[in-house]
């Protein structure tokens, strides 16, 4: 099948998407000055705010937000009575983990043999901004932007510290637009569109356990002293029943997803799952991932093996993430939390338990008009393949300050996070295919969408 003229402008347009993505890739903008200094982040909003106006967007805008950190806006008007449309990316990314574990620098985009292309935020979501931008750039070489396009390119997404919902709550004008798009979810699998229609929230606590006023001697004072790293190791172990299911007090963990199936050899193979190792929890693997809360420790701060002394420890502490699903407020969920580690702390151990991070899930009407545009343009994208409606275990709370505060706006969920992508883990990637398809069918959907509002 020839292709279309838009197509081909998308094509021609993919030395520059991958030039782009290289330069956005080296800068290592982890939003968590503990681990790294703010310049990344700096660095990386500037070449967004730069790239904006290079496209002609007007009220480009550096947003310091409440968290500390820098969100990129700019405003593309569109024709007289157009839509206007608001398109999400964030440009904050994940730690790069192990620099080890790369087969190729985290920060440096590495073309491999497989044909994708290897570097921390390629696909989460760096790829999700070039994605934007290609569009757009193929809509005006092929006739013109038909919509009024608003940006916003996050700066601290990962961290989970609400800095843009708390600005956009304040600002309620700025991001006002009739259609979102929100460029940060995937496929559920390469080749296979797909519009994400729920997101579970997140609650994240840090809980300390002090039992002594000071490590000591294992031999002399074990096997009375309390350890603060064994009651803490037994109070993360109340979070999980003995099939590995969330069991958090007072929360309810028996719902279940009614749409795309996940097939448990589909996923062992997505998740990388060790032969002979099972899977956690019951019901489907979409009940668990989609409809259900899950609770994850994400890291542990005690001694490390290497250089470990013999004690007794008097203080351990871990950071808690609490996936929660449509229909469960992340307020009570992160309420509930607290309260269940608490009350099962083990020995009269002294426990803090500190809230560092929130957001509410989202659930989306895929029945909407924006929906239907999409389903077409994906279709013509992906040359005939149908458009499938997923849910995501993540979090992106943005998505319910967006529907909170503009209710009758349509959001749509896309993106490059397809299984393969591997994100979050050492060795991410963005398949340059996916890439190239989606800018087409966001492109597509633009100037569907305006013909349908027209």
């Amino acid at each position: 099948m020839p292709q279309s003229p838009l197509a081909a402008t998308v094509a021609s347009l993919m030395p520059r998407a991958r030039e782009e993505l290289a330069e956005l890739v080296a800068f290592p903008s982890v939003a968590d000055p503990e681990q790294f200094p703010r310049s990344g982040c700096e660095a990386a909003a500037v070449w967004v705010a730069d790239a904006l106006r290079a496209e002609g967007f007007e009220d480009v805008a550096l947003l310091d937000t409440p968290d500390g950190t820098q969100s990129v806006y700019g405003h593309l008007p569109g024709p007289e009575g157009a839509p206007t449309v608001l398109l999400y990316a964030h440009y904050d990314v994940q730690p790069p983990l192990d620099p080890d574990g790369w087969d190729s620098p985290p920060f440096e985009l590495t073309e491999r043999e497989d044909g994708r292309w290897y570097g921390r935020g390629a696909a989460d979501c760096k790829g999700g901004l070039v994605m934007h931008l290609t569009a757009l750039r193929a809509l005006k070489e092929d006739g013109g932007v038909p919509v009024g396009v608003k940006v916003v390119v996050e700066g601290s997404e990962e961290q989970g510290t609400g800095g843009l919902e708390r600005y956009a709550e304040a600002h309620p004008e700025l991001l006002a637009a009739d259609t979102v798009v929100i460029g940060d979810t995937g496929n559920f699998r390469a080749g296979l569109p797909t519009v994400t229609a729920s997101l579970r929230g997140m609650a994240m606590v840090r809980v300390q356990v002090d039992t002594l006023a000071g490590n000591l001697h294992s031999g002399q004072f074990g096997g009375a002293a309390p350890d603060a790293l064994a009651a803490l190791i037994r109070l993360l172990d109340s979070l999980r029943g003995e099939d590995g299911s969330t069991t958090v007090d007072g929360m309810d963990a028996s719902a279940a997803w009614d749409g795309l199936a996940y097939p448990e050899e589909d996923f062992r193979r997505d998740a990388r799952v060790l032969d002979g190792v099972g899977l956690i929890g019951s019901g489907t693997v979409a009940d668990r991932l989609w409809a259900r809360p899950a609770v994850t420790v994400l890291g542990i701060d005690c001694p490390p093996v290497v250089g470990a002394t013999g004690s007794v420890q008097a203080s351990a502490r871990a950071l808690v993430s609490l996936r929660v699903p449509p229909g469960t407020d992340a307020a009570k969920a992160a309420e509930l939390l607290v309260l269940h580690l608490e009350a099962h702390v083990p020995w009269g151990a002294r426990v803090s338990v500190e809230q560092v991070g929130r957001g509410q899930p989202f659930a989306a009407d895929t029945s909407s008009p924006a929906y239907t545009a999409m389903a077409a343009a994906m279709r013509e994208a992906y040359d005939g393949v149908e458009m499938a409606t997923a849910g995501q275990g993540g979090s992106i709370p943005l998505c319910s300050t967006l529907a909170s505060l503009y209710p009758e706006a349509e959001i749509l969920l896309i993106g490059l996070s397809e299984p393969e992508a591997q994100i979050h883990a050492v060795n991410e990637s963005v398949c340059p295919q996916e890439l190239r398809a989606l800018a087409l069918a966001e492109a597509l959907f633009l100037r569907r969408y305006a013909a349908a509002c027209g």
